[in-house]
């Protein structure tokens, strides 16, 4: 596939940012990552996954990771012994061969309804950023933490930015001349910065900045036990569901024969190998995830050049930035973030419509009931025993 730099792949490659930069910002903020570290291994995979795969593939937090550390306030060491361990875990299966006869066990409508889930989850995280429920703008006690203003009247800002910002995607979605993702992302900054979040930019020092090799040491054995129960157990069947399974699936169904290189043991190593490098630099776990793939291709990425423009950005960032990058990307609203990970969620949910069985939507519908109320690993693990029964005789739908 041609590799494109036009205006459709920059507004692709900002698609998933709404996933990405709050739970981003909250590991800085709140497990105290590096965010030179971060940013760096978030950029080079994107760099390297554009170049090998030769189609857009995102790259996004481990977000059972992400969320639960974020909640607990664990420790920096805690958050990297789960990222070797994943590297570990991860390279072994794709090493291996054993995600290959993982996968085929996997049934369509279980792929479905891992990205049905997704799909529904973002949508939901979505709606929080945009009415300022978002865990770190609860802390921050303000639902545009970066801005000077926090309300028009009796409405929140974000809801502002966020309603104006939708409706301003939803009318440019499928102009080629305007590209949705790109005109959001740019009139968001300035708006921003006009709004107060200009501030953020006092600061900033430019200069070259390079990563720690482990920042915060080596991580000890009780911090490897706990990220192990904790962290990486259920961390392992999301990963494989959605970021393997689910995300194969749907780059084969975006990209047809181009994505032949997005095989599950391909994904499995080139996310084992990306957390070895973000856990030596002080980085969060990071992952290949359909809805992030959903996100850049809602915006118009079609080719790896969408990959080369956001991984290129980050990577300037954290190198002529380092820990001050975070400083430029807080120009961003969360209102519009929030809008960016809204219409991610739709385009991941809506790959459900080649499911017509009864029996398929049933399991997908129990399987978003099981996220809802309780995690996507449990789902995952659900809709395969189910499926199995129904296959067998055992139920009839």
């Amino acid at each position: 596939m041609k590799i494109r730099f036009d205006r459709m792949e920059w507004a692709g490659s900002m698609g998933d940012l709404g996933t990405l930069l709050p739970l981003a910002f909250g590991m800085i903020m709140i497990n105290g990552l590096s965010a030179t570290g971060l940013f760096l291994a978030v950029g080079l995979m994107y760099l390297i996954g554009g170049a090998y795969y030769r189609v857009p593939i995102a790259v996004q937090p481990m977000k059972v990771i992400s969320a639960y550390g974020i909640a607990m306030a664990l420790t920096p060491q805690v958050i990297t012994a789960s990222g070797i361990l994943l590297a570990i875990m991860l390279l072994f299966l794709g090493g291996t061969g054993l995600v290959d006869k993982v996968a085929r066990l996997v049934p369509k409508p279980v792929i479905r309804g891992v990205q049905l889930s997704t799909g529904i989850l973002l949508l939901a995280k979505g709606v929080h950023l945009i009415v300022g429920k978002n865990p770190l703008q609860v802390m921050r006690g303000a639902v545009e933490p970066f801005l000077a203003v926090q309300s028009l009247g009796p409405v929140p800002m974000s809801v502002v930015t966020g309603v104006v910002f939708g409706l301003a995607a939803l009318l440019l979605l499928r102009s080629n001349r305007f590209p949705a993702g790109l005109v959001v992302v740019v009139a968001g900054v300035v708006f921003g910065a006009v709004f107060g979040a200009w501030r953020e930019l006092a600061v900033i020092r430019p200069g070259l900045h390079f990563p720690e090799i482990l920042p915060f040491g080596i991580p000890a054995l009780p911090d490897f036990s706990f990220a192990l129960l904790a962290l990486v157990a259920p961390q392992i069947p999301m990963t494989m569901g959605n970021a393997v399974i689910a995300n194969r699936d749907l780059s084969f169904e975006y990209f047809g024969n181009e994505s032949r290189r997005v095989t599950d043991r391909a994904l499995c190593i080139s996310m084992g190998l990306a957390n070895v490098v973000s856990a030596l630099v002080g980085g969060m776990p990071l992952c290949h995830g359909a809805g992030g793939l959903a996100a850049h291709y809602a915006f118009g990425a079609r080719t790896a050049g969408s990959n080369i423009i956001i991984g290129g950005l980050f990577v300037a960032l954290a190198v002529f930035l380092g820990a001050q990058s975070i400083n430029v990307l807080h120009l961003l609203p969360m209102g519009v973030l929030g809008m960016l990970l809204f219409f991610a969620g739709a385009q991941l949910a809506l790959t459900i419509q080649d499911v017509q069985s009864r029996s398929g939507l049933f399991v997908m519908m129990v399987m978003l009931g099981i996220t809802m109320a309780s995690n996507l690993a449990w789902a995952f693990g659900v809709g395969l025993c189910l499926t199995w029964i129904i296959n067998r005789g055992k139920i009839n739908i």
